[in-house]
């Protein structure tokens, strides 16, 4: 007896230890040099958690665990090295739904053992279930769309709003029936494996639903949002196992996520609950056409202009990811100083595919953070610098979100580009960005495009400056 409750204050002191740690990773997370600092403490309280779980449990072997361990490390190292930063959103949202999956399975699980349960286990049980299969089939969706396998518009069609209303309707009956397990409805014998599977394919339904009419200009918030909810779910799990840790750590990253969603979306001037129920209301689709005179550019006439400026204000998006032009970008930053120009990089919160993308992609480059400006920051003075440059970015430049009330995007802070005296904006074509809307500032007077590879472009103008 004596021997037990040493026990569980040793395990119970681990956890605290553990969530300490969660805390101070998480707080650390807070600014691009520390994250990575944070990041490692937080996977150091997981382990710990990990194995103190193990010795206080022992449900399975060690050795299955410890395959298990290795097996994840080893796919963790191999994919953080081999994948891309410009797909590294998509692996953000399947590491989301693989948090889902595993609550999901854990929940599965617990019903699984055949033992009796309480109401309260039943309840977190379920919650567990549902967030964890909208979690998981929500993130696949996510990423077949920002890896384009799919359409990254909004899915929409006629009766969607009522398929959803029904579909929410089945899932509270069904949870009904799964929290209290009747043997019989009216004289219908119950199968409590078959109420299982049938909550397990609605909430993976649902997920799919939620996510398919949010277009791909709000995937920065959907990401965000989706990982609050394996957070959720992690939590609903561990109430289900009676778990201090996983309740806590759940509780952080699906605090956490909410917080960044909502940054996000006030980012984007979108409500919450417009994201999180969009599938519930009728989308409006815009058929709006601008038209206009491009006036293009080469790089090497773009030198001149450059040579002559006082001050370049830098504009990065997506596309400079897909072009890995970040390097090409710091050795013209370097020959602009050099002669005598300030530049200062302007970074819109939702720029890229996920929260903080062009930070990291920049940070790559060692570009000092003291070059980073926000976008309230940068808009206060931006009429004065000589040159904006666009490099990839699309909607978060696009002045229709100021001008042009019928714009979906109308409304949206925007860094605004076309304030700039000089506007060169580096792209492949004319092609729009994730919102599927013209931009205007294509053919605003100030504005020349530079169309072709942004890598090639600014190495092209960087070796004008050499010469």
């Amino acid at each position: 007896m004596i021997e037990s409750t040493t026990t569980n204050l040793v395990i119970n002191f681990t956890y605290v230890l553990s969530a300490a740690l969660f805390i101070f990773g998480l707080k650390l997370l807070g600014h691009p040099s520390s994250a990575r600092k944070g990041n490692f403490l937080s996977a150091l309280a997981m382990l710990v958690a990990i194995v103190v779980t193990m010795f206080d449990q022992q449900i399975v072997s060690f050795e299955m665990i410890a395959i298990a361990m290795i097996a994840g490390s080893l796919v963790g190292v191999l994919a953080a090295r081999m994948v891309a930063m410009t797909a590294m959103p998509e692996m953000v949202s399947l590491l989301n739904g693989i948090g889902g999956l595993a609550s999901l399975f854990v929940a599965w699980a617990t019903i699984a053992t055949g033992t009796e349960l309480s109401a309260f286990t039943m309840v977190v049980t379920f919650l567990a279930l549902l967030i964890g299969g909208v979690t998981f089939s929500g993130s696949l969706i996510a990423w077949a769309k920002l890896s384009e396998r799919i359409t990254g518009r909004s899915v929409t069609f006629v009766g969607q709003a009522a398929l959803n209303s029904l579909l929410v309707l089945t899932i509270v009956i069904v949870g009904y029936l799964f929290v209290t397990q009747p043997a019989s409805i009216a004289g219908m014998n119950i199968d409590p494996a078959t109420v299982l599977y049938i909550a397990m394919g609605l909430a993976l339904l649902f997920g799919i639903m939620l996510v398919l009419p949010i277009g791909g200009a709000d995937m920065p918030v959907v990401i965000s949002l989706l990982n609050s909810y394996s957070g959720l779910a992690a939590c609903a799990a561990g109430f289900a196992l009676h778990n201090n840790i996983l309740i806590v750590a759940g509780s952080l990253v699906g605090a956490s996520g909410i917080i960044l969603t909502n940054i996000m979306c006030k980012a984007m001037n979108r409500s919450l609950s417009n994201v999180l129920f969009s599938g519930f209301m009728s989308v409006s689709k815009s058929d709006m056409v601008i038209e206009g005179e491009v006036k293009p550019l080469s790089a090497d006439d773009a030198y001149y202009v450059l040579e002559a400026a006082q001050s370049v204000v830098v504009i990065p998006g997506y596309g400079m990811a897909v072009a890995q032009a970040q390097h090409a970008m710091k050795e013209l930053q370097e020959q602009l100083e050099e002669n005598g120009a300030e530049v200062a990089y302007a970074i819109h919160p939702v720029a890229g595919r996920m929260p903080g993308h062009m930070n990291v992609l920049l940070a790559e480059a060692d570009v000092s953070y003291e070059h980073l400006f926000e976008m309230d920051d940068i808009n206060k003075r931006i009429q004065n610098f000589d040159v904006a440059m666009v490099i990839g970015a699309n909607d978060v430049v696009n002045p229709a979100a100021r001008e042009m009330k019928g714009s979906p995007i109308y409304g949206m802070p925007v860094i605004n580009a076309d304030l700039a005296k000089n506007v060169f904006v580096l792209k492949r074509g004319m092609a729009s960005g994730f919102a599927g809307i013209d931009n205007p500032l294509f053919f605003k007077p100030n504005t020349r495009m530079i169309f072709g590879d942004a890598k090639e472009t600014l190495s092209a103008m960087v070796r004008q400056f050499s010469d």
